[in-house]
């Protein structure tokens, strides 16, 4: 039965699943009008606006003296592959693929990440996290290939699957690093310094690709895409993130990410919505696998 002391927490984690799950559809808006990299530029930015001042007042800035160089660097590296990483390949890759079908490829990232963690620090399996695995697998392989896995080993997928694939990559190398460099790194201050990072590594990388011309071209851009755009800054960035840290401190680990189990849900959902994305039966039978099987795992892991 839900306290009523807990139902702050838990609206707010209800509504971080909405923020992050509406990022999908409103990333396909932003890559539809602007070049990837300067959108996704703008996009930290802009978030960082609202993380550096909100680090300020928490004294997050205080421990930076007492850094290591190694720290620095793991903080670099995490900025590189969890930022300019993800971002990049994150807009690029809603350039050629349906939002929806984007939001449920992300659903390999819990098991891939598990899968690495099982060789790289011993964590252990269990009957159930194996049949979660399993499930979310086979539902993400059912979403990618269309309903015909043969058409993986025949070298039949797009590059919007491989971008978005691409993200997995990169989440889950960020996902790892954290366990490596930011032990005894509040979330909040690890997450401002890499968005830091990584908007620098977008800057730069905008410049020397898309050249001025790109950001010119974002700055242009219609009121729809700019109203995307400030959404995943404010909404699916800082405030998400704000409302997440929030659900983990007062909640757990556990509970939060059983909440992140429904991104996928709403990403679909609003991408039917919004952006009028067909449902076709692969789509649905790989999907509803998918979110199972990792709601699956989260359960077999408590």
């Amino acid at each position: 039965m839900l306290r009523l002391s807990n139902f702050g927490p838990h609206a707010r984690m209800l509504g971080m699943v909405i923020l992050w799950g509406a990022s999908w559809p409103a990333g396909r808006i932003v890559a539809q009008a602007m070049p990837p990299l300067a959108a996704a530029s703008l996009r930290f930015v802009l978030a960082l606006l609202v993380l550096l001042p909100w680090m300020y007042h928490s004294g997050g800035f205080t421990q930076l003296k007492n850094w290591s160089t190694k720290r620095w660097m793991g903080m670099a590296l995490g900025g590189f592959v969890g930022v300019f990483g993800y971002a990049s390949l994150f807009l690029s890759g809603l350039q050629y693929l349906p939002a929806g079908k984007a939001a449920l490829l992300i659903t390999l990232n819990p098991v891939v990440t598990l899968l690495l963690a099982v060789w790289l620090f011993k964590e252990r399996l269990n009957a159930i996290i194996g049949l979660g695995m399993a499930m979310a697998f086979c539902g993400a392989i059912i979403v990618i290939s269309q309903g015909n896995p043969l058409h993986i080993l025949q070298g039949q997928l797009g590059l919007g699957e491989w971008l978005i694939l691409g993200c997995v990559a990169c989440w889950v190398g960020y996902t790892l690093l954290g366990r490596w460099v930011m032990n005894g790194v509040d979330a909040l201050s690890a997450t401002a310094v890499t968005a830091s990072f990584g908007a620098l590594f977008l800057i730069v990388a905008s410049l020397l690709v898309e050249g001025p011309a790109g950001v010119q071209a974002a700055l242009h851009s219609g009121w729809s895409a700019w109203g995307a755009l400030l959404f995943l800054a404010f909404g699916a960035t800082a405030l998400a993130y704000a409302w997440f840290f929030d659900g983990v401190k007062r909640l757990g680990a556990g509970a939060a990410a059983g909440y992140i189990t429904l991104v996928p849900v709403v990403g679909v959902a609003v991408s039917a919505l919004l952006l009028h994305e067909a449902l076709d039966t692969s789509l649905l039978i790989g999907g509803t696998l998918a979110v199972l099987g990792t709601a699956i795992m989260q359960r077999g892991r408590r």
